[in-house]
């Protein structure tokens, strides 16, 4: 038995759209031929939380296109919910920016066109477009803050005293494990940090001057909290006197 052929219809519809779209636009058409949903990967990044977002709920994507610009601009397009004529299509969110970006922007959510691709290039152009600029626009400005955020605030590298010894919680970067282990400080798998033995509390002092200016090199702050005095052996911390007690009286 032959696999019934496939509804080539949408792929067809959006080919002539991308020929119809201001600027330089390809147009590719994905066939999930299996039923398997895989694409996931695009549906995850419909820029919407209207109409297609609704359609996208509601059932499998068996076909879709995505049309590119040359700018990275992507636009999807599927078939809408039910058998009506036409075709949903919406925006596609960027993928090089972070998610904390997108907090506050307001989703340029995609339309609804004929199954008419000059139309429906007009529709794209006038309404879908300058609101997707405008989103985009706001999107990469909060980039750019946290961006700037990010580099105004320095790395640091906090070492805590436990008992004797001083701790640092196992780094990201490869070089400052490298710094701590170059002078001195060994890696504990259990507690996953890098360990500066106090037995020779002069060495451990040489130590931790000696990796604090290596960081430094590499652009990491050292934040080492004042380690709190202790009572010499074989002697009791002295309580502080208590507040003298005087006798109640009245004022005349």
């Amino acid at each position: 038995m032959h696999a019934p052929t496939p509804d080539t219809s949408l792929g067809s519809f959006a080919a002539v759209l991308a020929d119809e779209l201001p600027g330089a636009w390809t147009s590719t058409y994905h066939l999930d031929r299996g039923g398997n949903n895989v694409h996931h990967t695009l549906t995850d990044r419909v820029w919407d939380m209207n109409e297609v977002a609704d359609a996208l709920a509601k059932r499998t994507v068996e076909h879709c296109a995505v049309l590119t610009r040359d700018d990275g601009t992507r636009l999807f397009v599927t078939d809408p919910l039910g058998q009506g004529e036409g075709y949903l299509i919406a925006a596609m969110a960027p993928t090089d920016v972070p998610d904390e970006a997108f907090r506050g922007v307001r989703e340029p959510d995609g339309i609804a066109v004929a199954a008419d691709p000059f139309s429906a290039a007009e529709d794209i152009h006038y309404d879908l477009l300058p609101r997707y600029d405008k989103a985009l626009a706001h999107v990469r400005n909060n980039a750019a803050r946290l961006a700037a955020r990010t580099a105004a605030e320095p790395e640091r590298v906090v070492m805590t005293w436990s008992g004797d010894a001083l701790v640092v919680d196992k780094p990201d970067r490869a070089d400052v494990a490298q710094a701590l282990t170059d002078y001195g400080f060994a890696f504990d798998s259990e507690s996953d940090a890098f360990v500066l033995s106090g037995d020779n509390s002069a060495r451990q002092a040489a130590s931790v001057q000696a990796a604090s200016h290596r960081l430094s090199e590499l652009g990491i702050g050292v934040v080492l909290p004042t380690r709190k005095a202790r009572p010499a052996l074989g002697t009791t911390a002295v309580a502080p006197p208590s507040p003298p007690v005087t006798s109640p009286h009245r004022s005349r």
